[in-house]
């Protein structure tokens, strides 16, 4: 998963503690607390297990040291506190490892543990484009107002994930562990490809790009390929596979769309969503007008004039309406 949240070690936080870092560090240790619940939960207790060794490894340290002491005295005769003194040395700096190496057990074995939890990441692309990696590496561009869940380790025999909106998936293959989307009573099953899914109003598309994408719903199911899509209505459990001419699907990722023999209702259906245009087409006979061009962040008007300009109909603006006739 790309993230945003700051890096930290373990090193970092010891510093930290012993109050050794350096502002820039202190600045960092605070970006990353902030950044999520889960960072001050695993500070909280890293800082617990920090003290409590310290306390233990305090207490041994003395103790230890002084029943050393006295039993040297009684065994000698004469006082030496030189070779006292040297042994005490010795005895600390044992005593010191030690601690350390009880404190490093403990903290590792927490962060096992701590890192080793399944927890679910949601991610929200809000007004904007979004481009995530996930755990296994595949990548997700998400279009504005979607939401994607996943777990932040894919620890099953299956990669699954929630979308809500639109997304344009490219999956790292994994024959042994599918990866399956989860959108509004849609399951789409894949191993490794590259495919849009759009589900809105009760209407869910799939489009795919490449390799062979599973579609089903309830207990029905399709396999689509390279040029095929499907559009699943909300009430409907049926599933039919249609061909795709171009790819208009793909504009919010590269802001093109690619017209190939497309039928022109397709075209204006694409072009009302992306510039919240009002074009109608009057006559039924013009819906299926094919049309090969590409447009690059062009205006409306733009657009316009290629398709009034490609065929014998015409731009009559009334109201907010744009007729194509």
């Amino acid at each position: 998963m790309s993230n945003s949240t700051p890096h930290m070690t373990d090193d970092l936080l010891v510093k930290h503690l012993l109050g050794e870092a350096t502002i820039a560090e202190q600045e960092q240790v605070q970006a990353w607390l902030n950044a999520a619940e889960e960072n001050q939960l695993y500070y909280n207790q890293f800082k617990t297990l920090w003290d409590q060794s310290l306390k233990v490894a305090g207490t041994r340290l003395i103790d230890e040291d002084t029943a050393f002491i006295r039993l040297q005295n009684r065994i000698n005769n004469s006082p030496a506190a030189s070779q006292t003194q040297t042994r005490r040395l010795t005895r600390a700096n044992w005593l010191a490892i030690a601690a350390s190496l009880v404190l490093v057990c403990m903290l590792s074995y927490f962060a096992l543990n701590y890192f080793s939890r399944v927890t679910t990441v949601n991610l929200q692309s809000n007004n904007k484009v979004l481009v995530d990696t996930l755990p296994d590496g595949s990548v997700v561009t998400m279009n504005a107002l979607s939401q994607l869940s996943y777990p932040n380790r894919f620890s099953g025999d299956t990669r699954p994930v929630e979308l809500s909106g639109e997304a344009f998936f490219k999956i790292t293959p994994d024959k042994t562990k599918p990866f399956i989307i989860n959108v509004n009573g849609v399951t789409v099953r894949v191993v490794g490809t590259s495919f849009n899914i759009k589900s809105r109003n009760g209407k869910t598309e799939v489009i795919v790009e490449t390799g062979i994408v599973n579609v089903s719903r309830d207990k029905n199911s399709i396999s689509l390929k390279p040029g095929e899509k499907t559009v699943v209505l909300k009430n409907r459990s049926s599933l039919t596979k249609q061909s795709t001419r171009g790819k208009l699907y793909s504009y919010y990722i590269n802001k093109e769309l690619v017209c190939d023999s497309t039928p022109l209702s397709e075209l204006v259906s694409a072009v009302n969503e992306i510039y919240g245009a009002h074009i109608v087409i009057a006559k039924p006979s013009l819906n299926k007008l094919p049309i090969t061009t590409v447009f690059k962040d062009q205006s409306l008007e733009q657009i316009l004039l290629v398709v009034t300009g490609t065929f014998p109909i015409t731009a009559i603006h009334k109201g907010n309406q744009i007729i194509l006739k």
